[in-house]
């Protein structure tokens, strides 16, 4: 019977996920309209016609979604898409309307995605099509969880008018202010360290989408994607980071202690002007109010986490990706410090965050084991853990920096075995070869 494959638990799983996700979407759509802005969905369907905000990761959703055509087809829809954005560049030169804000290219790249589903649609059937269409669910979700984000981030800073820097900047002093020491080497290190540093923290998804791409690369061989990816993880860590935000609102220190990012603009709202030349001193830490357009978006660093996804996941890669791999992880952590966008706590949090997520979605995939139930209650105790003592002991860990900062790193550091330990009992063993004593005898 028909309905019988509705009753299958994969399907009915994939159709909640489905309405969740779209209710989602509405509510935020529905809470960014009352702010007076276009949510996730306006801002995509704009996109279709108006200079994309989002240019390269246009491209970089295209090509996760060919991972699913052949090398012609490829071709065919890279071409595609660079003559539709041609014309759509002559059209705008022609008429004066170049971008002042967005980039002048990536319409071509959504146009081709979003043809791809009408021949979904219209000329595929069976599982050729339930098998494109998963491509172009994997490269509009890519793009719908950037829309999401910044409807995330703008209700935060929207909502959550009084900020807990102190709180995150008291207890730093655990871990020897990092953001100050790094701030003040990226400083040295003149406009080409920071270009470069600006450049890696601008384009974390693009180096995301290359290892999914290289995980992705025999989809359209095998016809069907494999069990677990970067891109799940990506995601899951983009959905779930920002609720945090709303429960722990924290602007940063070149916010909170300095001018605002690249020197303009938040100075009146700051508390000092103090990042990175000078150490915030060690006083009782309250809240404070802070204007209603900065994102409070630093508990946890969600760079960090997503950094950390792409570390775990290109070990497997070869050797230049391990190493792009590696470069992606120290920079980004460097950035994320350097620019006074977090605190030396938020990369501990991200850190920790980022392997459960990995070890909840990897025990989903391969089914709840006693070892993935336990890594995942740790690593979710952990970060709690790490939540609460930001907030309740500060003070206690800004006196005693020599127990507190250690404790701190030990507690991140006992997350990261634990990972290593519980994904290498995970790992395949291979079988031994016979022995020759073992082998039959030829009679």
């Amino acid at each position: 019977m028909k309905c019988s494959a509705w009753r299958q638990p994969r399907v009915i799983l994939w159709a909640t996920a489905s309405v969740a996700a779209l209710g989602f979407f509405i509510a935020l759509e529905i809470a960014a309209r009352h702010y007076g802005l276009p949510g996730p969905l306006t801002c995509q369907v704009q996109e279709v016609i108006f200079a994309p905000r989002s240019g390269p990761l246009l491209y970089a959703s295209m090509a996760l979604t060919m991972v699913v055509l052949t090398w012609r087809q490829r071709v065919i829809a890279a071409a595609a898409a660079i003559g539709v954005d041609l014309v759509f560049l002559l059209v705008r030169w022609v008429a004066g309307a170049m971008p002042a804000d967005g980039h002048p290219f990536g319409n071509g790249a959504l146009w081709v995605i979003l043809g791809c589903a009408v021949i979904a649609f219209t000329r595929r059937t069976g599982q050729e099509r339930i098998l494109l269409l998963k491509g172009v669910g994997l490269g509009l979700l890519l793009v719908a969880g950037r829309k999401t984000g910044d409807t995330w981030l703008l209700i935060t800073s929207k909502t959550r008018t009084a900020v807990l820097d102190q709180y995150v900047a008291t207890a730093d002093q655990a871990l020897g202010n990092p953001s100050w020491l790094v701030g003040r080497l990226v400083r040295a290190t003149g406009p080409v360290g920071t270009h470069l540093l600006d450049w890696v923290y601008i384009q974390l998804a693009v180096a995301a989408v290359v290892v999914a791409l290289y995980q992705l690369r025999n989809v359209a061989v095998e016809r069907r994607f494999p069990r677990h990816h970067l891109v799940r993880t990506f995601l899951a860590i983009g959905l779930l980071g920002p609720g945090i935000y709303m429960i722990y609102p924290v602007v940063g220190p070149v916010f909170a202690y300095g001018t605002g990012a690249f020197g303009t603009g938040g100075a009146h709202w700051a508390l000092a002007d103090l990042w990175p030349d000078t150490l915030p001193p060690i006083t009782p830490p309250h809240p404070f109010s802070y204007d209603d357009i900065t994102p409070r978006n630093c508990m946890p660093s969600l760079h960090t986490a997503w950094a950390t996804a792409i570390f775990i996941h290109s070990r497997k890669a070869p050797r230049v990706l391990r190493y792009a791999g590696t470069f992606w992880l120290i920079a980004t952590l460097c950035a994320t410090l350097g620019f006074g966008y977090h605190y030396g706590a938020d990369l501990i949090a991200g850190v920790v965050f980022a392997l459960t997520v990995e070890a909840a979605l990897r025990s989903i995939d391969r089914g709840w084991d006693r070892a993935g139930i336990q890594l995942v209650a740790y690593g979710a105790t952990v970060f709690a853990a790490l939540l609460v003592s930001y907030r309740y002991l500060p003070l206690e860990m800004a006196r005693h920096p020599w127990v507190y900062g250690p404790l701190l790193v030990l507690a991140m550091a006992s997350v990261i075995q634990g990972y290593v330990r519980t994904t290498a009992l995970w790992e395949p063993k291979a079988a031994p070869a016979p022995r020759p004593e073992q082998q039959p005898e030829l009679v």
